[in-house]
């Protein structure tokens, strides 16, 4: 894996790829002032229009706008063919796996999977255990987050099963570069994103319970003060279903229903934003006011669905990771065609070993970590913030795994010193009902500090407009 960086728009010499070439004239054709005005207008739009992003633990404001790059990041069709194919195969590959941990344990028999890793797990659910769900799916709604190394090469950094975010900006995103530069749009042929609204509804209408022809779905949110509750709102809005706290639901005579103003609403489909463990007391968590009491044994029954399904978090913890390859292997046949990158996992010893006398070299990273939290870049860290990591994965290694320091491809962005390079990733994000399928292109996030490799929004993060050419 090369250490130096891959740029998105320029190759080794200098020269522009030829994919950026028409952007790249229009660009170098544009003053700083006159972007830095439309930078202005789109944080004025955002604003306004209530795109912003609730970071806790900070005293200053419940919420702030996720800063909004307005150079995009653009992908050639050849590219996407194979990331698409990549996705899909994987996406394929964890709901098999899902499945066969709650049923036969198939893979986990083999040898393949350690049994120990997945039957121990935090996020592996018993009372999931031979319960059916509707179409055998379990992540239908999937991000997941792809990094390019120095030579160009695409990874899977790691995979987002169980309420994955972000989308809402990915489509608000393109909204905001044609209003802001309509003119681009005739330059290059941009496969559209606009349908995902479209094709989540029927993606939730598919995995419908059994029996019933015209569903009622809701989304469930945990209410207004969750990071997430402007894409709560707008994928709810977009999608015209109503958008549900866990007090505007209840269970009846094996059901689930919704209080309306008209009296109480049968629902079939509840496409939630609430973790496992609030999403019912009776089942769960006892302290929980964000969930339904009873809602699990209706789930069971298989006559709501939910999605994504209870238990699904178990194959997107980072300990589970390093064994999706073979999933793939094992479940389709399959080489895949998307790589992890190179992962060692601390609950084994020689591998810890490893980590341990270089962890100055490497990302460290908790299993159950998200956003950016509970992790170390060593490059990048102070001597006491190594020597603190080394007691606490010494102390407990089952927690944490960790992995080389990828040199992230860079994408020029209009930081407060003009155009520079600054590091990517990108989320697409994978459906999965009566078909497997996804939108082109998905969310790129932006680590906005120079150097940074950071690009989690709670971690001072942006986003820009992906777009992936048509051919």
């Amino acid at each position: 894996m090369s250490t130096a960086f891959y740029n998105e728009m320029v190759d080794r010499e200098g020269r522009v790829r030829p994919h950026y070439a028409s952007y790249a004239s229009w660009l170098s054709e544009m003053p700083d002032e006159k972007l830095a005005q439309k930078r202005a207008e789109a944080d004025e739009l955002f604003h306004r229009n209530g795109i912003t992003f609730a970071v806790y633990g900070e005293n200053e404001g419940a919420e702030r706008l996720i800063p909004f790059d307005i150079v995009p990041r653009i992908i050639p069709a050849d590219e996407w063919r194979i990331l698409f194919a990549g996705l899909i195969q994987r996406v394929k590959a964890l709901n098999l796996f899902i499945r066969d941990i709650y049923h036969g344990q198939d893979i986990l028999r083999s040898g393949r999977v350690p049994s120990e890793q997945v039957l121990n797990n935090t996020q592996y659910r018993r009372v999931m255990q031979g319960v059916d769900v509707a179409r055998g799916i379990y992540a239908h709604i999937a991000g997941i987050d792809v990094v390019r190394a120095g030579a160009g090469e695409y990874y899977v950094l790691e995979d987002n099963l169980r309420v994955p975010s972000g989308v809402s900006y990915m489509l608000e995103n393109r909204k905001m570069m044609m209003r802001l530069f309509p003119s681009l749009f005739s330059r290059y042929k941009v496969a559209p994103v606009d349908r995902y609204p479209d094709m989540l509804f029927n993606t939730l209408r598919s995995v419908a319970p059994i029996g019933v022809s015209d569903p009622t779905v809701v989304v469930l949110t945990p209410g207004a003060y969750n990071s997430a509750y402007f894409e709560h709102a707008f994928l709810a809005q977009q999608m015209g279903v109503e958008l549900v706290e866990g007090q505007d639901l209840f269970v009846a005579d094996g059901q689930v229903f919704m209080r309306t103003t008209q009296g109480p609403q049968r629902v079939d489909v509840i496409y939630r934003r609430v973790d496992d463990d609030f999403l019912d007391p009776v089942a769960f968590r006892k302290d929980s006011v964000l969930g339904v009491a009873g809602l699990l044994d209706v789930y069971r029954a298989g006559r709501v669905t939910v999605t994504n399904a209870v238990g699904t978090g178990v194959a997107d913890d980072k300990s589970i990771y390093p064994y999706v390859p073979d999933m793939v292997r094992f479940y389709l046949g399959e080489e895949p065609i998307l790589h992890n990158v190179p992962t060692y996992v601390c609950r084994k010893a020689d591998e810890l070993a490893y980590v341990l006398a270089h962890l100055s070299e490497l990302v460290v990273k908790e299993v159950h970590g998200a956003g950016g939290y509970g992790m170390l870049v060593g490059p990048t860290a102070s001597k006491d913030e190594v020597e603190r990591f080394r007691q606490v994965i010494a102390a407990h290694p089952e927690r944490y795994i960790a992995q080389p320091t990828l040199a992230l491809s860079a994408c020029s962005t209009f930081v407060e010193a003009g155009v520079a390079p600054r590091h990517i990733d990108l989320r697409p994000f994978v459906l999965s009902g009566e078909e497997v399928q996804l939108v082109p292109g998905g969310l790129t996030r932006v680590a906005l500090r120079q150097g940074s490799l950071v690009v989690n929004s709670s971690q001072g993060g942006g986003t820009k407009d992906t777009w992936v050419l048509e051919a």
